[in-house]
């Protein structure tokens, strides 16, 4: 999968909600948020942002992208999320697995929220 499709899909993913996450997000995915109960199952994860406002703007910097084996990619970027006068930020990293043709999945996900510059109310 080429770099530009990689981000498209980790883009859906912060925009999307349990819509979004059923169809990218691995039935064996493991998540750690900075969010109660901190490791979250697909199921898990699906809860958790079927309730929450989307993110309204979302910017990726510091990208990279590894690709250890065939058929599998490791992506870590920081990231600032906006909705309303909320502003988020952390250090992301995914996995995604290739299943089939033209067909990935993400089987991992974390945030780590450096001390401070969690969230900020304008």
């Amino acid at each position: 999968m080429e770099d530009e499709r990689i981000w498209a899909m980790e883009e859906k993913l912060w925009h999307g909600g349990e819509e979004v996450y059923e169809r990218l997000v691995d039935e064996n995915v493991v998540m750690s948020l900075p969010a109660e109960p901190f490791i979250f199952s697909r199921d898990e994860a699906k809860a958790a942002v079927k309730d929450t406002p989307r993110w309204e703007e979302v910017r990726f910097s510091d990208q990279r992208v590894n690709r250890p084996e065939e058929g599998l990619i490791v992506i870590g970027y920081q990231v600032e999320a906006k909705r309303g006068d909320e502003t988020y930020r952390c250090f992301a990293s995914s996995t995604m697995m290739r299943r089939g043709h033209e067909d990935w999945t993400v089987v991992h996900h974390s945030q780590v929220v450096p001390p401070k510059v969690a969230v900020e109310n304008a």
